[in-house]
């Protein structure tokens, strides 16, 4: 149900650009200007916003280059465009002319912008003269990063891939059947026909080299990693001999119940691969693919120091000695831990430098500071800020915002950092953070973009509030309140309860172009957003009580906050009150609708869980499953923990269904199959109970195209406005 990578690996990713994801006709689509009536945040206008992505400074530090998304309703299109400025936010420049996306950005030197546009490598002069097509591939790129000294590049290519879905006969060219041999034949929205890996080319002036190395030649593995890998999941070397990269070189049913990835270090000059995590003559024990791995000798204590969880994202440091990466303990276990490892390159000692701090590194880069080794962002207490290890090994935090920063780079010679950072009120924009170690409460945060500001300044912000309230097991739990624009403490307003995805994921601040709290605040209503047991952010024991137990304490949970709301907070109307969620929030719905004891007056859930027996075999990635349920439904000797999962399951309880629901799923969600939103729909109208079902058939577990994403707004707040107004 979730993959996590990147931290903001999460299964509800939030700011995916649709361009990247599904081939589309050239259209321009510029900055869309949008008139907003009455100071109120429509589903127009979050959709006119545009949607900052990659961003990367010049090696002098003086210059950034970033991209920007802007989508048409109209066309039902998107386009990915290139800005230029200066350090400090002045000067920008739009780069991109044409009606052709151009993306993923980066410096060659502090006058030259390399570029992606049309599968092809491209670069121009920073000012968008000399423009120059550098690679040759019949638009095959999909992805690049050049060697430190520039004599070389990896580019990331798709090839066929066989290993599971067989290759059609030559003579039935327009046969549209699959012969499925072995799983994970699907992965996210797509059928596995293809996998992507890593070429070296030799680059000469202006031109990459039409000759290609394939690192992973004659293996059937994927790298980057399905389903939402990147460049980050490679490095070069700073001498530029050797490339870091990510793999789980498993297959089938081996790759579907594992999360066992690797750091590899590859030799350009032998062509020779070195596992970094792994002896050479490691042999995976044997296990059962019916059966949690948390129990079997896989994740046996012994085994543990060969790094049988996910490893990935490796940075090598800048002088060469050392590589770190983001490392998670156990196999089959998605949502671990996510430690940073540090790896000497000399004597192959490993250690985890963050064993201290009980959260994860969502991302981090190395620092140039005689203070600090490393930078890093981590979710705490439900917000996303900057941390250091200093060279002393000491954590400290040196952000503490309401707010969720991201991605984290060098500039200005290593004495400041490029950031994103959004939160409930504020799409992303850039900032130039200037850390203090020694004393973190200086340290200055910059804003130096300002994307939305003719829009933003038209609407009316919704105020966040954050409260403490009491669990059933006697903990405390952190509950963000967003109130409506222009609230007025002596009106009662409806209030919707959100519940969480993942089931692991944070309930940080967020800014999503669908779950987006600024826009329900704005038509109204009052949000009660629980950091609910499962979550991480507040140590691994909380995170870690949701597996096994999903309609347990965090239920508990979900109502305890509501309930709070209800007696406490005055201006919550606790006669109109609905429940809300996406993916294990969608579950949590359907599981609520059946248990909340007439609180709720109606429910929307989207891309959730109905039928866990159901979804034991539908997911396609076993591993959650197993993890979360304990073992197969069908296994006589399950656990106790799996036998309390499929007992609960939501659709044991369609005869307690009393209230309005509103199913909503997309057919191309191989995560979570439509046929559970569909399930649950049509029991409801079997029982007779007022429901709707939104279906995409052209939308995964997101909603990613404009005008989908404006009816999913419009079909939401209609739902909602006609139980609860």
């Amino acid at each position: 149900m979730k993959k996590k990578l990147l931290g903001l690996l999460v299964l509800l990713a939030l700011l995916v650009p649709f361009s990247t994801l599904q081939a589309q006709e050239d259209v321009k689509i510029g900055k869309q200007h949008i008139t907003v009536k009455d100071g109120r945040m429509t589903p127009e206008a979050l959709w006119a916003m545009g949607r900052i992505s990659g961003y990367a400074a010049s090696l002098n530090g003086q210059q950034i280059v970033y991209q920007v998304g802007y989508y048409s309703v109209k066309h039902n299109k998107s386009h990915q465009v290139l800005y230029v400025m200066n350090a400090d936010g002045s000067a920008q420049k739009l780069l991109t002319e044409g009606s052709k996306n151009e993306t993923d950005a980066t410096w060659l030197d502090n006058e030259t912008i390399a570029f992606l546009s049309g599968g092809e490598i491209w670069s121009m002069k920073a000012d968008g003269t000399d423009r120059r097509q550098l690679s040759q591939t019949d638009g095959n790129v999909e992805g690049f990063k050049f060697s430190p000294d520039r004599q070389k590049v990896i580019i990331l290519k798709s090839i066929p891939f066989h290993e599971s879905i067989k290759e059609t006969p030559a003579d039935l060219p327009k046969a549209t059947g699959r012969l499925v041999t072995d799983l994970m034949y699907r992965h996210w929205d797509h059928y596995v026909e293809s996998i992507q890996h890593p070429f070296v080319c030799s680059v000469s002036g202006n031109t990459i080299a039409a000759e290609m190395t394939d690192i992973l030649e004659g293996e059937p593995f994927e790298c980057p990693m399905e389903p939402f890998g990147g460049m980050e999941q490679l490095d070069w070397s700073t001498d530029s001999k050797f490339i870091a990269y990510t793999c789980r070189k498993k297959t089938g049913v081996a790759y579907s119940i594992s999360t066992d990835s690797d750091i590899f270090l590859y030799n350009i000059g032998t062509r020779e691969t070195t596992n970094l995590c792994k002896p050479a003559d490691y042999v995976a024990p044997e296990v059962d693919p019916t059966k949690t791995l948390k129990t079997q000798a896989v994740n046996a204590a012994e085994n543990l120091k060969n790094l049988p969880g996910y490893d990935q994202n490796p940075k090598f440091s800048p002088d060469g000695k050392y590589i770190a990466w983001l490392s998670m303990a156990r196999d089959g276990y998605e949502s671990d831990r996510q430690r940073l490892c540090l790896h000497n390159l000399e004597t192959g000692e490993k250690t985890f430098l963050t064993e201290g701090f009980d959260s994860n590194v969502d991302d981090f880069c190395w620092s140039d500071s005689k203070d600090v080794l490393i930078y890093f962002i981590s979710v705490w207490h439900a917000t996303e800020n900057l941390y250091a290890i200093t060279k002393k090994g000491e954590v400290k935090q040196l952000t503490n915002d309401w707010a969720d920063f991201g991605s984290l780079q060098l500039l200005n010679n290593g004495k400041q950092l490029l950031m994103e950072r959004h939160s409930y009120t504020a799409p992303a924009d850039l900032y130039v953070v200037t850390p203090n170690a020694k004393k973190p409460e200086k340290t200055a945060i910059t804003q130096i973009t300002t994307e939305n500001k003719h829009i933003l300044d038209q609407l009316d912000k919704p105020t966040v509030q954050q409260r403490w309230v009491n669990t059933t097991d006697g903990k405390q739990m952190l509950v963000w309140v967003i109130l409506p624009p222009n609230f007025d403490e002596t009106k009662k307003y409806p209030t919707l309860l959100f519940c969480e995805g993942g089931p692991q994921s944070p309930v940080s601040q967020f800014w999503s172009y669908r779950w987006n709290f600024f826009i329900m605040a704005s038509q109204g209503y009052v949000i009660v957003a629980p950091n609910r047991h499962g979550l991480p952010g507040f140590g691994s024991e909380w995170c870690e009580e949701i597996s096994g137990d999903w309609t347990g304490q965090c239920m508990s949970d979900y109502l305890a906050a509501i309930d709070d709301a209800a007696q406490n907070l005055p201006f919550v109307d606790k006669d109109k009150l609905g429940a809300v969620g996406a993916s294990f929030g969608g579950f949590s719905v359907y599981y609520l609708a059946g248990h909340h004891d007439k609180r709720f007056k109606c429910f929307i859930a989207h891309d959730g869980a109905f039928n866990l027996e159901a979804m034991y075999t539908e997911t396609e990635e076993n591993w959650f499953s197993n993890w979360e349920y304990d073992d197969a439904y069908w296994n006589k000797d399950r656990t106790a923990n799996a036998d309390k999962t499929y007992r609960n399951s939501p659709h044991q309880f369609i005869d307690k269904w009393d209230t309005p629901i509103l199913c909503i799923h997309g057919e191309k969600d191989y995560r979570i199959n439509a046929t559970q939103g569909m399930s649950a729909f049509n029991a409801a109208r079997m029982r007779g109970i007022e429901a709707q079902l939104l279906i995409f058939p052209d939308e995964n577990h997101w909603v990613l195209k404009p005008q989908n994403g404006i009816l999913w707004q419009r079909t939401y707040f209609n739902w909602l406005d006609r139980w609860l107004h």
